[in-house]
């Protein structure tokens, strides 16, 4: 697994990578030290994951996060934040980043989010989330005129995951509230993102507040 450390602090890029190469199916192909940097290394390096931190000189990690994405790069990126309400974590999942992680999250815990983004999952915290949208609610723009059809694409099953998915319930807290197997949940997050034309399950998130179904 190829990843790609982003920060403009030595220091801890530098602690990063020890914590990252004592894992013996992780190796570090690159430290960016700002953002344009970042974009020009995950097109030369292509690597399977960017820890990309937000505040950094040249270009900030929202805007870097973005240029990768949009360039049909298929690195996925985790965004680190210093606090769990940084104003600039909502538009970086926005610009299409699998999740995000604070600075001082255990290592352990660093690892297995890496695993999960490069398997194809996103890194939701759901207290942390809940915290981060709640915050930001009243300042998004109110839906468009046009009505998302997209909606109307879903059975009424796949609303009341989509609802609890929004609400930031784990898997196993969806199937137990609904009586069914973990399986069967994952399944109906897939035909959601399909559905709906999203991501991951960040964006899941993301749209469920946006069209206030939470």
């Amino acid at each position: 697994m190829r990843v790609l450390l982003a920060d403009d602090q030595p220091l801890l890029s530098l602690g990063l990578r020890l914590v990252l190469e004592a894992q013996p199916d992780i190796t570090v192909v690159g430290e960016a030290g700002d953002g344009a940097q970042a974009v020009r290394m995950t097109r030369a390096l292509t690597p399977d994951v960017v820890l990309m931190d937000v505040r950094m000189p040249v270009l900030d990690g929202i805007e870097a996060t973005r240029t990768i994405v949009a360039a049909g790069s298929p690195a996925r990126i985790l965004v680190l934040t210093t606090f769990d309400l940084d104003e600039y974590v909502y538009a970086a999942l926005r610009a299409g980043a699998s999740g995000f992680l604070l600075k001082d999250v255990p290592p352990a815990d660093l690892v297995s989010a890496i695993h999960a983004v490069a398997g194809g999952h996103a890194v939701v915290a759901p207290a942390v989330t809940r915290r981060l949208l709640d915050r930001f609610l009243p300042h998004l723009p109110a839906p468009g005129q046009r009505p998302d059809d997209r909606l109307d694409r879903l059975t009424e099953r796949e609303r009341e995951v989509l609802v609890l998915v929004g609400r930031g319930r784990s898997n196993g807290e969806i199937a137990a509230g609904l009586h069914v197997s973990e399986a069967t949940v994952k399944a109906h997050v897939g035909r959601l993102l399909g559905k709906l034309e999203l991501r991951d399950r960040v964006q899941i998130v993301v749209y469920a507040h946006e069209r206030r179904l939470v």
